[in-house]
């Protein structure tokens, strides 16, 4: 089995121990690393989600075989762009600087897009300008997209369709809208990411049931999104028939270097939700896995050389 993670946010220091400024345990990306590559991860896209992070991810995909980048900001960080000490032209300039010299490694711009769940972070105006400004990356670089929609009325798909004859293709990921919204996103040509999030409720269940393997993505969006007891898909998770076991999980204040961490969402979990999808669309892990792979495969790695075959 081969699985690719397109979200995962390897650059947050919970990943080396360290959580709201406090070091709690030892640097545990490595352990990390291995418990996803016995899940059957063969790679991840590490999320960039500003300058800094995006820098940060590209590190990190040089360091490790199986790792790529993504480049671009985030809607509730793009408030970073005018603060920069250049504005925001030298703010994306130094994003495209990022991704033109790093090419091997760099797979998506992104994450970017829109979120009005939070604009106390980034206020419309400002999440609206600048995410149009990373089409203009996504076009100058031939780079597919790496896409982030949360509870828009519409303007996502609206800015989307506007621009979508500037960039090659793409996901939303962390998808968590409705059946209406889902069909608007597949009309457009674009892949749609599933992680645990996206998987809370009856009606998440329902919707993502409705999305055609052929275009879907698999991600965790680690460390958040895992799936938890109190969601729909749990049940499932219950009754699967799966042939992978979640690791021991401790609280970090009892951390064992052989155990997850409560609370702070792994690769490795990537299996849970490849057991709920494979239950809402009656086929076996093994195939979906497969098919998930190319998919994945088509839209961000045909640019760049890689081991994962």
């Amino acid at each position: 089995m081969k699985i690719i993670d397109i979200g995962a946010n390897l650059t947050d220091p919970v990943f080396r121990g360290r959580y709201r400024g406090k070091q709690a345990h030892a640097d545990d990306l490595a352990q990390i690393l291995a418990r996803a590559c016995a899940a059957g991860v063969v790679g991840m896209m590490v999320t960039g989600g500003s300058l800094k992070e995006s820098a940060a991810a590209i590190q990190l995909s040089r360091e490790h075989a199986g790792l790529f980048a993504t480049v671009g900001c985030h809607p509730t960080r793009t408030s970073e762009a005018d603060a920069h000490s250049g504005g925001a032209d030298a703010y994306f300039g130094a994003l495209r600087e990022l991704i033109d010299a790093n090419r091997d490694v760099v797979v998506a711009v992104g994450e970017c897009g829109l979120d009005y769940d939070r604009l106390h972070f980034a206020g419309k105006d400002v999440q609206l300008r600048h995410f149009e400004r990373q089409f203009e990356l996504a076009e100058a670089t031939g780079l597919p997209m790496f896409l982030h929609s949360r509870n828009t009325g519409g303007d996502f798909e609206r800015i989307v369709r506007a621009h979508r004859g500037r960039f090659s293709g793409g996901v939303v990921h962390s998808f968590t809208g409705t059946a209406d919204e889902a069909r608007q996103l597949l009309e457009l040509g674009l892949y749609i990411g599933i992680n645990g999030c996206s998987l809370k409720t009856a009606e998440n269940l329902a919707v993502t049931r409705t999305i055609p393997i052929e275009r879907l993505m698999i991600e965790t969006d680690c460390p958040y999104c895992e799936i938890r007891r109190t969601h729909a898909s749990h049940a499932l998770l219950e009754q699967a028939d799966s042939a992978w076991t979640a690791p021991d999980a401790k609280r970090k204040e009892r951390w064992a270097s052989d155990s997850m961490v409560k609370s702070r969402n792994e690769p490795c979990t990537i299996r849970q939700v490849l057991s709920v999808l494979a239950q809402l669309h009656g086929v076996g892990e093994e195939e979906l896995a497969a098919r998930l792979f190319e998919n994945t495969r088509a839209v961000f790695l045909a640019g760049v050389k890689h081991e994962l075959d």
